[in-house]
């Protein structure tokens, strides 16, 4: 990657995208509300480099390339200055991240591309502050960013097609995924964490299983799906059917909480059932069910002989059964 970055926020969030664009060869700088914190983080990033390097989760030669690619600024206007795409990861304080986009955008050439890793603020909201509202966007990042594979991308309704793509494209050569979504409270990540949080929280407070047991239900059953699998296609696999008929049954015990999407009950009368029916909502061809059949069960092998390598997490002293 032959491009000129600022990360605009050096803490835990905005240090581990430097990293990750560092690695990817562009030439990162490094801002924080005082050189002397960036700085700090600077230092920090490299030794956090040399343990990842120790513990085989970054190349031989990542300090050697983030020495060369990284470096702290003296000011936000001296980082995003010469920048071509510009990442605002300040703490999620909407007058903080606005102040901080005023700074960038007034400092930055008008083509730069800018960026904010907020995980709740609307980017609406956020781009009255930028000059040239076409070429910002939120690029949202999840913590680890160096380890974590995907990156939200989400438009306003005045960012340019061309600044999307853009987004798309940086994003694509630091070896990561990205997904454009729409900007709506939660955007999509947050939305779907969050609901699966509320529900696991309420069925704690209302007893019926402990926290550690719905932890281990979630990571040995549906959540042993999910690093393979989406909900849509975990839905198409189990049968479209299958599904209605759970809801129309959680329904009778909580109406408001698991009344049957609509879209799923339009599958189900149409006769689009999944894989069973060759059509579903993401339209397997019936000739390649058998080759998604064979993934599916390697994927699942090769998970639980990953988690037994592994071996548990260190929550507790109970964790034996990961």
């Amino acid at each position: 990657m032959s491009r000129s970055v600022a990360i605009v926020g050096s803490g835990y969030m905005g240090g581990g995208i430097a990293q990750v664009l560092a690695l990817a060869g562009a030439d990162v700088a490094l801002a924080d509300a005082s050189p002397h914190i960036a700085r700090e983080n600077y230092e920090r990033l490299l030794r956090e480099g040399a343990d990842f390097v120790r513990d085989g989760l970054f190349p031989d030669d990542a300090v050697e390339t983030l020495t060369r690619n990284l470096h702290a600024a003296e000011s936000i206007e001296e980082a995003v200055a010469n920048a071509d795409f510009i990442e605002e990861a300040v703490p999620e304080i909407p007058d903080l991240k606005r102040s901080v986009l005023e700074r960038i955008s007034a400092a930055a050439r008008p083509d730069a591309l800018i960026g904010s890793n907020t995980s709740t603020i609307s980017i609406g909201q956020l781009a009255v502050a930028v000059q040239n509202p076409e070429r910002f966007l939120g690029v949202h990042f999840s913590n680890p960013a160096p380890f974590i594979p995907g990156v939200e991308l989400i438009p306003h309704a005045g960012t340019a097609a061309a600044s999307v793509q853009l987004a798309r494209e940086i994003v694509a050569e630091t070896g990561k995924q990205t997904a454009t979504v729409k900007d709506v409270t939660g955007f999509v990540l947050n939305r779907l964490q969050y609901a699966l949080f509320h529900e696991a929280a309420q069925v704690v407070e209302d007893g019926i299983a402990s926290a550690e047991d719905v932890d281990t239900l979630v990571r040995t059953t549906f959540g042993f799906r999910l690093p393979f699998f989406g909900p849509f296609a975990i839905a198409d696999m189990a049968g479209l059917d299958v599904y209605a008929f759970c809801y129309g049954t959680l329904q009778e015990e909580f109406p408001e909480r698991f009344s049957t999407p609509p879209i799923l009950q339009q599958m189900v009368d149409s006769g689009r059932l999944g894989t069973k029916s060759g059509g579903g909502f993401l339209d397997v061809p019936a000739e390649r069910i058998p080759e998604l059949v064979a993934y599916r069960n390697k994927a699942y092998v090769l998970m639980q002989r990953l988690i037994e390598d592994l071996g548990p997490a260190p929550l507790g002293e109970n964790r034996s059964d990961a």
